[in-house]
């Protein structure tokens, strides 16, 4: 029966965020059995708590941001999507900012931070949400829906009106597992437009973005020197985040994600809809056919 996992020892990273451009400095620990991933804003005093849940999220705008009260963390997506993929369960991130650092843009530093820290199994059993049945929600043209598999696969679609995305590859799906998610998604960045920066800016948003923590574009072409680490790295990042925003489901998941189309905002409201109906799913303590949890679930 698989366990839960923690980081085996502290390791510690730092950087600036996308959006605030604050430095800030992440701490990540060891926790017991059963604490999930908790974030501790350690600029506070006292530190402030943040628990990793869909129902914490507070504002999914650009990124992921989830809240205690009136207290804070940003762009935890990335993280999230690391520390999910490489089956840790249990973790104390400390956060010396409001918002997570960028990084490249990608997942792959965190990847190297958790593989740095090492992995400790803990004694307590690991439990998968098993998904029975299909749980969709819709904006408009925009579709996000989880649905039975035996596994866990991520399928995402893309529809930007700019030439370069078209030409790159809209559509991609990948069953998710520690390998994969190393080699082929962790290393896609995040990307945006250049004639959107000085709106963002103008919201507070984007300050710490540049060609080093994420793609550009202008209405034509890629305009950073290296151009593209995949052929589709657009679509790859949507995935990325995805796994990011299904992390807050609290449990690793045993089922089909495929959006349309989704943000941040959506994919949020996929997992609270799934959370929301419990005859949509039910927890077990390995991967387990579903055909046989819907056979005895009458």
């Amino acid at each position: 029966m698989p366990c839960q996992r923690t980081v085996a020892r502290e390791v510690e990273t730092a950087g600036v965020g996308l959006h605030t451009g604050l430095p800030v400095r992440i701490r990540l620990r060891p926790a017991p059995a059963g604490t999930g991933v908790v974030f501790r804003r350690i600029d506070l005093n006292p530190p402030v708590r943040i628990a990793a849940r869909a129902d914490c999220v507070s504002d999914t705008h650009r990124s992921t941001s989830l809240s205690a009260g009136e207290v804070r963390v940003g762009t935890v997506e990335h993280l999230l999507a690391a520390l999910s993929a490489l089956q840790i369960d249990n973790v104390l991130v400390d956060v010396s900012a409001p918002e997570l650092p960028i990084m490249d843009g990608s997942a792959a530093p965190f990847v190297g931070l958790v593989q740095a820290a090492g992995t400790l199994e803990q004694e307590a059993p690991r439990r998968f949400l098993r998904v029975l049945r299909e749980v969709a929600v819709a904006d408009g043209d925009k579709l996000a829906r989880f649905l039975p598999f035996d596994g866990f696969r991520v399928a995402f679609t893309i529809d930007f009106e700019q030439p370069v995305l078209r030409r790159t590859g809209t559509h991609a799906e990948f069953d998710i597992s520690c390998q994969s998610f190393v080699d082929e998604l962790s290393g896609a960045r995040t990307f945006g437009f250049l004639h959107e920066v000085e709106a963002l800016r103008a919201r507070g948003l984007a300050l710490g973005a540049g060609f080093e923590n994420a793609v550009v574009l202008d209405t034509q072409r890629v305009l950073n020197p290296e151009g593209l680490r995949f052929s589709d790295e657009f679509v790859r990042h949507k995935i990325l985040d995805a796994l990011g925003d299904l992390a807050l489901l609290g449990v690793p998941l045993q089922g089909e994600f495929r959006a349309i189309k989704s943000g941040h905002g959506l994919n949020n409201a996929a997992v609270r809809a799934l959370l929301d109906q419990p005859d949509a799913w039910d927890l077990v303590p390995a991967l387990q056919p579903v055909k046989a949890a819907v056979a005895g679930s009458g």
